[in-house]
């Protein structure tokens, strides 16, 4: 029987990142970790090769739009569908085994297979028992099904099984208007597939800031992908060759259906704690299926911990790190901590798309008074050079103190841009302390300043 300070379950970015933050504050660490590969659902069929596939079809998409605009003159370029997969494959391969090096570098241990929790304390993998005096749950989550939909991940697929297409398909229908629908829908309608996106609600992004949303909608249906807005889906029937979706609008009830090769079904995810034994062992749940924690991770059976997406909150990777990172500290003796009013979110279509902090929405129903500044990408300099002028940065301050309480983002680089007012949120900085910061010209972050300057005076470049 092997002992341990910490045993955590699971290794993708918020297991690995608590793991090597125990272990770099002396605590004796192990993950168990059923894959073959490190890295969770984020490095293996997730946020990271997602992100391939995505510069791979921008690229593509820059070669077929504006190579010739700037004097590049190329044969039209074809899409090997079996290279481009290798290549993501190697992303993967390249990040998983950055993992591993890590683990051996800080002498975190990687047991290999499922556990389980059969009493506080210990961890069953297999037939082997060990013993471990804080347990961390962090086994992130599962796409969500619906109704009358059966999954094969070959035709009627998740985000796993649109990742490793054999194919590139020449119709999809994506139920879903969010991050991971949006994202994936963009790849294969610029690898060449009609893409129709359906969307329970009226808005694509729920949650997201309204300009956003209809300003986001209407450049992607300029590239190309359709809408249907409104519509509860009923059901795939499978067909040969093609797939039925069915769905009713909610306006007037009416039913209709749209054929398609593949239908990715990106209607969210959930917590995934199969297998652990958690009933049994009598951890309290939320009535979502989460795991329910108090203010330092903790849940109700003493030295058992939870992280993630296992638990409330945002389904992000970087949070599930940051509370990885807090959940270490706090075990160690220290004061681990993660500010939830400051945590990015960021859609990596073309443009992206990035937000922090309160919508415009949200501070309305506050009754909180506020003040917008907002600049187009129109008026950057560097963003119309590379055809990229559309969208907008818009911030959001306190009318009275002008701390700033949010920000959105649609435009070139907005998922890196995002982070500079990130940190004046952190440090509770004001719009004005963004406007009196010198911005090196010319850069796409000068649109922030421009923002920022218009919440007092007013923009210089508009």
């Amino acid at each position: 029987m092997s002992s341990y300070d910490v045993i955590v379950i699971g290794a993708g970015p918020g297991g690995y990142v608590c793991a090597i933050r125990c272990a770099q504050l002396g605590l004796k660490t192990a993950v168990v970790e059923g894959r073959d590969t490190l890295g969770g659902t984020c490095l293996n069929v997730g946020c990271i090769p997602s992100k391939a596939l995505l510069h791979a079809s921008h690229s593509l998409h820059e070669a077929e739009e504006n190579f010739g605009k700037m004097g590049l003159k190329v044969a039209k370029p074809k899409v090997d569908w079996e290279a481009m997969l290798d290549y993501k494959q190697g992303v993967i391969d390249g990040n998983t085994k950055g993992i591993e090096f890590l683990f051996k570098k800080n002498k975190v241990d990687w047991i290999k297979g499922w556990a389980s929790i059969p009493e506080a304390g210990k961890v069953k993998v297999g037939d082997d028992i060990h013993e471990a005096k804080n347990i961390i749950i962090a086994t992130g989550s599962e796409p969500s099904a619906l109704p009358g939909i059966e999954v094969d991940e070959e035709t009627v697929v998740t985000s796993t099984g649109a990742l490793a297409l054999k194919s590139i398909p020449k119709s999809m229908v994506v139920i879903g208007a969010g991050v991971i629908g949006l994202e994936l829908g963009s790849v294969y309608k610029r690898l060449g597939a009609d893409v129709t996106v359906v969307e329970f609600l009226d808005v694509i992004t729920p949650g997201m800031d309204g300009d956003v949303q209809k300003t986001f909608q209407k450049m992607l249906a300029k590239q190309g992908l359709n809408f249907v807005m409104g519509a509860a889906v009923q059901g795939v029937a499978k067909g040969k060759g093609k797939n039925t979706v069915t769905y009713k609008l909610r306006k007037d009830d009416s039913e209709h259906s749209i054929d398609a090769e593949v239908v990715l079904v990106a209607t969210g995810r959930r917590p995934y704690t199969a297998g652990l034994g958690l009933d049994a062992l009598g951890v309290e749940m939320t009535q979502r299926g989460q795991i329910a924690t108090n203010g330092h991770y903790a849940t109700n059976i003493p030295g058992v911990y939870a992280i993630g997406d296992a638990i409330e909150g945002p389904m992000l990777a970087h949070k599930a790190e940051d509370e990885g990172m807090a959940v270490a500290e706090v075990i160690a003796g220290q004061a681990g901590h993660v500010n939830y009013d400051v945590i990015p979110g960021v859609i990596y279509t073309a443009p992206e798309v990035a937000s922090v902090g309160k919508t415009e929405e949200q501070l309305k129903a506050e009754g909180r008074a506020y003040k917008v500044g907002k600049f187009s990408f129109m008026g950057n300099g560097r963003a119309k050079a590379v055809f990229m002028g559309d969208g907008f940065v818009k911030i959001l301050a306190d009318k009275a103190t002008d701390r700033i309480l949010g920000a959105h983002i649609i435009g070139p680089a907005a998922g890196d841009l995002i982070h500079e007012i990130c940190v004046a949120m952190e440090f509770g900085a004001a719009a004005e302390d963004l406007a009196r910061t010198c911005h090196a010209h010319p850069t796409y972050s000068e649109a922030v300043r421009e923002a920022a300057l218009a919440c007092g005076d007013g923009p210089i470049h508009s």
